[in-house]
């Protein structure tokens, strides 16, 4: 590590390592540090969904839209292991929008963002149709559209690896507690890291991509109060065992003008959200209320002819967007556009990110390396790559086409023949190509060691102790997979078992 390094960034969700991948691929020298996990909060916590925003139309946010919807396709193709196309069904009820507004809507949906793989809108007969099968007497009318999935957690994870690799560092459980303007221009920013020791690194310039702990971060820390402030929004989603058996997923609108996905969820579940209304506590404590299970459930229940109560629901997750506080009076129609606050006070540059979605990150980090190369100039040596390279250059295990990813499983199957699909479907969805660095030179199951349930091995976990910043069986079980949803607790002891016997793993980036 250099001296001094160019950027010092507070914040390992999406949009900091998003920036922190950027910068450094630009030739910019990188630290970001985080306060958990990567990812551990709002970008863990999303409904998975790379969209356009189809309500978003109603509140004339054109340029987010089209932004978004072009993004869709930039990350299937970068990404294509992680991404993958999913289409939705919007019933249309009577009493809701009407027909012709939704029509309109996704006219301009299918062409306002340069669609080019995705299939475009069509009409579904929800009356007599296979799609329409489980759902209320008197829905007959549907429109189905194209939108994206996106592992969420894991595309974080995905932008840390490749920043990592291109020389950044990153360190986790960390905690920046002091950030000073150093004499003659910079910082010096005091962390304290997971053996409880104190370190001093200088930074020219200081990126806040706290989340919902931005205005914290802006107050506290770097002790320049922010123009701008963070509305703190709770989102909230419940699993329940599967609704439906087909693929498509659906948008119900509610008569409060909200809207809520269900989705097919790790093949045995539906998700079912999200909920939107402010949130005033600690964002490390939000959690799925009673009244938002509630409300989640009566909303698919009057969708669907069986009714989904709050028993049925067999998981939650809640997450706090930090939303740019536009005065907006109600959660729903608050913007999801973000917003970048620069201050360049006493040669100590620190630049504030507000806002913004899992969909738009890499935009919002391109708009991030303009204020940044406005402040500091061009990186010692000029630049590496131009701007808008990382809409073109795969993330770790996604190089390969889009529509190629049925002949990359196969592909991986019968190089690993004691694989079946299920299990090469689920590695590939995580690693991609790198699923043979998972795998290395096993010819059987027993070479990958202890197994631990829904395909997990001891050889994979060593991986993503070792690559992906894994310190609990939580991190695996909830946020890099979801496979907490099908271990048993005696296979979860196990697991926990292992990782506590084992030497700690530590990424030395």
């Amino acid at each position: 590590m250099p001296d001094m390094v160019d950027l010092f960034i507070i914040g390992g969700g999406i949009n900091g390592c998003g920036i922190a991948r950027d910068a450094v691929g630009r030739g910019y020298s990188v630290v970001l540090c985080e306060q958990g996990d990567l990812g551990g909060a709002t970008s863990s916590s999303s409904t998975k969904l790379l969209h356009g925003g189809l309500r978003y139309l109603e509140h004339h946010e054109f340029r987010l839209v089209r932004e978004a919807l072009i993004e869709r396709e930039v990350l299937w193709n970068i990404a294509p292991h992680i991404v993958r196309p999913l289409r939705f069904v919007l019933p249309h009820s009577k009493g809701m929008r009407p027909a012709w507004l939704l029509r309109l809507g996704l006219f301009i949906y299918d062409h306002l963002g340069g669609r080019k793989l995705l299939p475009g809108t069509a009409r579904v007969d929800l009356k007599s149709g296979p799609i329409g099968q489980g759902l209320r007497d008197g829905l007959r009318l549907g429109f189905e559209y194209s939108d994206c999935w996106v592992e969420d957690n894991r595309l974080v994870i995905l932008n840390a690896i490749d920043a990592v690799e291109r020389g950044a560092t990153v360190r986790v459980r960390t905690r920046c507690t002091k950030a000073e303007p150093r004499p003659g221009g910079g910082w010096r920013v005091t962390l304290r890291g997971e053996s409880g020791r104190e370190e001093v690194i200088e930074a020219r310039m200081l990126i806040n991509a706290g989340g919902p702990w931005a205005n914290d971060v802006a107050r506290t820390i770097a002790r320049r109060p922010p123009k701008g402030r963070v509305r703190q929004v709770q989102g909230s989603h419940i699993i329940v065992p599967k609704l439906y058996d087909h693929d498509r997923c659906f948008i119900f609108q509610n008569g409060d003008g909200r809207i809520v996905f269900t989705i097919p969820y790790e093949g045995r579940f539906t998700l079912i959200g999200t909920t939107d209304r402010d949130y005033p506590g600690d964002p490390a404590k939000v959690a799925a209320s009673p009244e938002e299970i509630a409300y989640l459930c009566t909303l698919a229940s009057s969708y669907f002819k069986r009714p989904v109560t709050p028993a049925d629901v067999v998981w939650t997750y809640s997450g706090v967007r930090p939303l740019y506080d536009d005065g907006s009076s109600e959660a729903q129609k608050a913007t999801r556009d973000y917003v970048l606050e620069l201050d360049t006070r006493a040669e100590a540059p620190v630049l504030s990110v507000f806002g913004g979605k899992i969909t738009t990150y890499r935009r919002l980090a391109e708009s991030a390396l303009e204020r940044i190369a406005s402040c500091l100039g061009d990186p010692e040596g000029g630049p590496r790559l131009p701007a808008g390279w990382t809409g073109q250059k795969a993330l770790p295990g996604g190089d390969f086409a889009p529509l190629a990813f049925d002949a990359e499983r196969d592909a991986l199957r019968a190089d690993y023949g004691f694989l079946g699909q299920a299990e090469a479907t689920r590695l590939l969805r995580y690693y991609g190509s790198r699923a043979r660095r998972v795998l290395g030179g096993a010819r059987s199951r027993a070479d990958l060691g202890e197994a631990f349930g829904g395909g997990l091995t001891a050889r994979e976990v060593d991986y993503m102790r070792a690559h992906e910043w894994v310190r609990s069986a939580e991190d695996i079980l909830f946020r890099r997979s979801k496979l907490g949803l099908v271990l048993s607790p005696d296979e979860v002891a196990a697991l926990e078992r292992y990782m506590e016997g084992q030497m700690p793993k530590r990424q030395s980036a």
